[in-house]
């Protein structure tokens, strides 16, 4: 396998990571830049050596991908997957499906390494199970986006971050395609209420899912991207299949994509989308991870989030560089561009395993500018427009002035500022140290530390399970 300079060089990293005697470290890089190939190339190395290799991923897509690169550096493997092939233990590298091995623990010999592609999803309960399954053997996980929209960390289960090239520098290389994005003004979304840190579903649906949008979505696309390759990001399932059925009525060949259909129909879609029989996929969630597609040219965003990761992980799809591509094109109806954490694909950001609370969303950086005339999205501090170059306006420095009555602060008040700071500080970290206990078992440990009753802990998970319910 050749790899590219920075692949290599995040290889170098990990492989003197865990000589350092790190036993689970994050490889964070771009959506894009090849982590696939990265990985596959360690494996190949450590079977050569006589070691087991697991491979961990969620979806079919990923199975197919990670199957493909491996086949690619000559690596045997086998699957611990539904409706693969199930010969896997005679193989010293097998991909498996999270879903199917958690129900296949007792029978999968141990590995000395773990690949956990996608990590970010590593803290639902069945990663955490099959990870703990075996505290000795050294785990790497790859991610573009390790964050979780809860706010909860990666440092429960890794304990080493290794952040690789980010998207301006490979853009800047040409390992990503340049940009185009434009954000018309055509949903509102002041009026969603938010649930567990991202906007409610059903209320975005009912925002989105109308003709008179999806109608600007189209009129954007023939004035922007004509015909060229597009994938639609959607609410739900309905909203996918309303957008494929107004683009088709509008002379495209739209498909709507959801992981319900059959594996070998979804298959057959992504193959019609590549040979150019099919130019607009539509889909809700099934696009956002292991659809790797070169030729779409041009992203068309109708899900509104508050989420970073699962805004990246959409562009992500759409800046892969193909022949007669010259720039990606990005089409963002609901103001995801302009929410206060999320902004442009390459802006600049700063990846940490320690978890944090929602609230520093407030701190995020500024938001791009959106040109009044052509929509078009510039970085925060320009001065004119990187598409039309109108003149963003000058926005005025003079002091609001308002009347008022100064007082003097006395000691007094000062000490009961600060006590009062020092209590709301303190009731914060109670929260949140209750919040990242994700477990009865951890709940009673902190229940027992602060000495509470025993029924404490109990009542806790049991609220929180019904919510999940």
């Amino acid at each position: 396998m050749i790899l590219r300079p920075y692949q290599s060089t995040g290889v170098y990293q990990i492989r003197a990571a865990f000589q350092a005697a790190k036993k689970r470290i994050v490889y964070v890089a771009p959506t894009g830049s090849g982590k696939t190939t990265l990985f596959a190339f360690i494996v190949h190395n450590a079977a050569a050596k006589g070691n087991r290799v697991l491979i961990l991923c969620h979806r079919t897509e990923l199975v197919d991908q990670i199957s493909a690169a491996l086949t690619e550096s000559g690596t045997p493997h086998g699957f611990i997957a539904a409706a693969y092939p199930s010969a896997a233990h005679s193989y010293p590298v097998v991909i498996a499906s999270v879903q199917t091995l958690v129900r296949r623990l007792e029978q999968t010999p141990e590995p000395q390494l773990i690949i956990v592609d996608e990590c970010h999803h590593s803290r639902a309960e069945s990663y955490e199970k099959i990870l703990t399954r075996w505290p000795r053997a050294k785990v790497l996980g790859v991610t573009a986006t390790p964050i979780r929209q809860s706010g909860e960390g990666l440092d429960t289960l890794f304990d080493h971050m290794i952040v690789g090239p980010t998207m301006r520098e490979l853009i800047e290389q040409g390992y990503l395609a340049k940009y185009r994005l434009f954000a018309p003004e055509t949903v509102d979304t002041s009026g969603l209420h938010t649930r567990a840190g991202e906007f409610v579903s059903a209320e975005s649906d009912a925002l989105v899912n109308k003709a008179v949008i999806t109608g600007s979505a189209l009129a954007h696309y023939k004035q922007h991207a004509d015909n060229r390759p597009a994938l639609v990001f959607c609410v739900s399932i309905a909203h996918a299949e309303a957008v494929a059925a107004q683009f088709r009525d509008g002379g495209y060949a739209a498909v709507s994509l959801n992981g319900g259909i059959d594996r070998e129909i979804r298959r057959g879609i992504i193959r019609d989308f590549r040979a150019g029989c099919a130019r607009v996929i539509t889909s809700c969630d099934i696009l956002n991870e292991g659809f790797d597609v070169p030729g779409a040219h041009c992203g068309i965003f109708l899900r509104p989030t508050q989420s970073l990761g699962l805004w990246l992980q959409q562009l992500g799809r759409i800046m892969r560089p193909c022949e007669g591509k010259s720039h990606a094109i990005l089409l963002d109806h609901v103001g995801n561009t302009s929410r206060p954490g999320l902004g442009l694909p390459d802006s600049e950001r700063q990846w940490s395993l320690a978890g944090e609370p929602r609230s520093k969303s407030d701190k995020a950086a500024p938001a791009p500018r959106v040109c009044p005339r052509c929509w078009a999205a510039s970085p925060p501090r320009s001065t004119v427009c990187r598409e039309c170059e109108q003149a963003f306006p000058v926005e005025s420095r003079q002091v609001d002035e308002r009347e008022g009555e100064l007082r003097e602060v006395t000691p007094t008040d000062w000490n009961a500022y600060e006590k009062y700071e020092a209590e709301r500080r303190a009731k914060g970290a109670r929260t949140w140290e209750q919040a990242r206990a994700d477990s009865l078992e951890a709940l009673e440990a902190l229940g027992r530390s602060r000495g509470y009753k025993p029924g404490w802990a109990r009542r806790i998970w049991a609220t929180r399970q019904a919510k999940r319910a």
